[in-house]
């Protein structure tokens, strides 16, 4: 619930983390601006005594988060992606925020089952094993179906994860709104639509019926993908709040040491990871969404194996293409196409200097191309493109937010897989591939064929359409528009030509 009261829990978050020691890490992470960090020490210390305390036994930071609740959780997961920004060492503190948090009992986990089978969990599963992976939104057991003896995962949302949820965003809300009334210039970020965006993707995720649809769109569009694995979804043993897949066996993908051991080519999954990724971005429009090591895993075989369906990511053709128009461009250094671009799709108001605008890309470009992930610094990259949006007054696109972060957390996959991976050289067979067939004439061909058989579907409606039209214009008690007759009747005239050669291409193609 929405309101002054979440004033509290902005107060006792601050408090958290002074209290825990997280504020010092998280300082030493980021290495925000002094201002900043005077005026969160300010606000935070002197509460610190309102701070949850938390298991001692963790790092700071991942004290804090846990104590906190899922939502802040979520931004530890992504943070355990980023080495390369947060450091090694706190990345790999923070990896436990990704399948290894605190379980809830085997016999709470049952009673949930149950009620969304309608059926005894004995009478449905043979075998049902304490918790083997516990994660912010749920957890999950390995269980044996009565029926054929098959191996199954059942994953059961927490108990109360909803109304967890809703308070930790309910604050969140209120953090946006007070940025944006202090920080003028924070508005161009869009911050309370980027938690909104964020409420919309969580509802989904908190409804395991959605993720099972999810699953099942996700594996039929990568059934042909090479190396890539989807488990198998069990319709009519999914509910709201506890769904079933086959079971997964294979290695945790942030577990270099047995990776290594059974001889998997990690440099080579590096590359799938990634090129899976953009494949099912470009190609499908639909993509895993929340990609971190704790929902993948590696085959025997080698094959990746994904988990987790809760959160995915749409995208339309439209902002496909343009995407893959600013990966070609930034691949073959022509930073004028990149920025024309940006110009085209409206991410960069259209009175900034589009020169001025491309010699700004190619400062983010050239330092960066060709090297390998090791001599990159992530973190301060991720700090200049912030001041080049900020320059050329550009806004969040909410549209774009998952494909951005998955792209982020992505490519700390793979950075953990090699250190060494060039990720311009890994991206440009899949992106030039989908230029091909995508941006060109062959594309040309294929958005006209569509457009006449939609507009072909409108030639019966015509002759009422110009009937109509003349009707109007005639009418004395309707005042006409100057023009009007002409322009409808134009219009009737024009999508009656458009519609015969709509049909002819529709025969032809």
């Amino acid at each position: 619930m929405r309101g002054p009261h979440n004033i509290w829990r902005l107060i006792r978050t601050g408090a958290t983390l002074e209290r825990t020691g997280a504020m010092s890490v998280v300082m030493g992470a980021f290495n925000p601006p002094w201002a900043f960090r005077v005026a969160a020490r300010g606000l935070a210390w002197p509460f610190q005594w309102l701070g949850l305390k938390g298991d001692v036994s963790r790092p700071p930071l991942t004290r804090a988060l846990t104590a906190l609740g899922p939502a802040y959780i979520k931004f530890g997961q992504l943070m355990s992606t980023r080495p390369d920004v947060v450091g090694a060492e706190l990345a790999r503190e923070l990896q436990v925020l990704q399948d290894k948090l605190p379980e809830f009992s085997v016999e709470e986990a049952k009673r949930t089952v149950a009620a969304e089978l309608e059926r005894p969990v004995d009478e449905v599963f043979s075998e049902f094993s304490p918790p083997v992976a516990a994660a912010s939104i749920a957890q999950v057991h390995r269980a044996r179906l009565a029926e054929d003896g098959r191996a199954v995962a059942v994953k059961v949302l927490r108990p109360g994860i909803e109304r967890a949820f809703q308070t930790d965003i309910d604050a969140f809300y209120l953090a946006a709104d007070t940025i944006e009334l202090l920080s003028p210039a924070s508005r161009r970020l869009r911050p309370h639509d980027v938690i909104e965006h964020f409420e919309s993707v969580v509802a989904g995720e908190l409804d395991l019926r959605m993720e099972t649809s999810s699953a099942a769109e996700f594996a039929a569009n990568t059934d042909g993908d090479d190396g890539f694995q989807v488990p198998k979804v069990e319709w009519f043993l999914s509910g709201r709040r506890a769904m079933t897949l086959g079971w997964a066996e294979g290695i945790a993908a942030n577990d270099l040491d047995a990776i290594d051991a059974v001889g998997h080519d990690r440099p080579a999954l590096a590359e799938r990871v990634l090129q899976l990724f953009l494949s099912h971005a470009l190609r499908d429009g639909y993509f895993h969404a929340d990609m971190h090591q704790g929902n993948l895993k590696i085959a025997p075989n080698g094959d990746i194996i994904a988990l987790d369906f809760g959160i995915m990511g749409r995208i339309d053709e439209y902002t496909r293409r343009v995407y893959a128009e600013i990966l070609f461009g930034f691949i073959r250094k022509d930073y004028r196409r990149v920025a024309e671009v940006h110009f085209e799709a409206g991410y960069v108001p259209a009175d900034r200097d589009i020169d001025e605008f491309a010699r700004a890309l190619r400062s983010v470009g050239e330092p960066i191309f060709g090297l390998d992930a090791s001599r990159v610094s992530m973190a301060r990259l991720l700090a200049y493109l912030f001041e080049v949006t900020e320059r050329f007054g550009m806004q969040t696109r909410t549209e774009l937010i998952l494909l951005q972060r998955t792209m982020v957390v992505v490519e700390g996959v793979a950075r953990s897989l090699d250190p060494h991976i060039n990720i311009w050289q890994v991206a440009r067979p899949i992106v030039e591939s989908y230029i091909k067939e995508n941006i060109g004439p062959k594309a040309l061909l294929r958005d006209l064929t569509k457009t006449a058989r939609v507009v072909a579907r409108f030639g019966p409606k015509l002759p009422g359409m110009v009937e109509a039209a003349l009707i109007r214009q005639s009418d004395p008690e309707e005042t006409p528009k100057p023009r009007g007759w002409a322009r409808d009747l134009t219009w009737m005239f024009l999508g009656a030509g458009v519609a015969l050669v709509s049909a002819w291409l529709v025969g032809l193609i």
